[in-house]
């Protein structure tokens, strides 16, 4: 049997993030789940899941500082789930 690719959900709303967790798991991802930055970059560093779905808008430390200090230690896919539709959001989000 085949190891399961491990995804971290970063996102505050926790009915979202159960939500994109049930689809995750559902199509055979092993998910984790957290609503904040600190707890997101202990959790990737320690846990090292091929992907991160992360939300720009979280409270404290953003999405941006996030990816900012995962990307000093990992390589791992992250897509931004966000809300923000302003193309300076966007760039800056793809910038990182």
């Amino acid at each position: 049997m085949s190891e399961r690719l491990r995804v971290v959900v970063v996102e505050d709303e926790v009915p979202l993030a159960r939500l994109v967790a049930s689809y995750l798991d559902r199509e055979g991802f092993d998910v984790r789940i957290t609503g904040d930055g600190d707890a997101a970059i202990t959790l990737v560093r320690e846990w090292n899941p091929g992907v991160a779905v992360l939300d720009l808008g979280l409270p404290g430390r953003d999405g941006v500082e996030v990816c900012r200090a995962v990307r000093m230690f990992s390589d791992c896919y992250i897509i931004m789930l966000t809300a923000r539709a302003e193309e300076a959001d966007k760039l800056n989000g793809l910038s990182v």
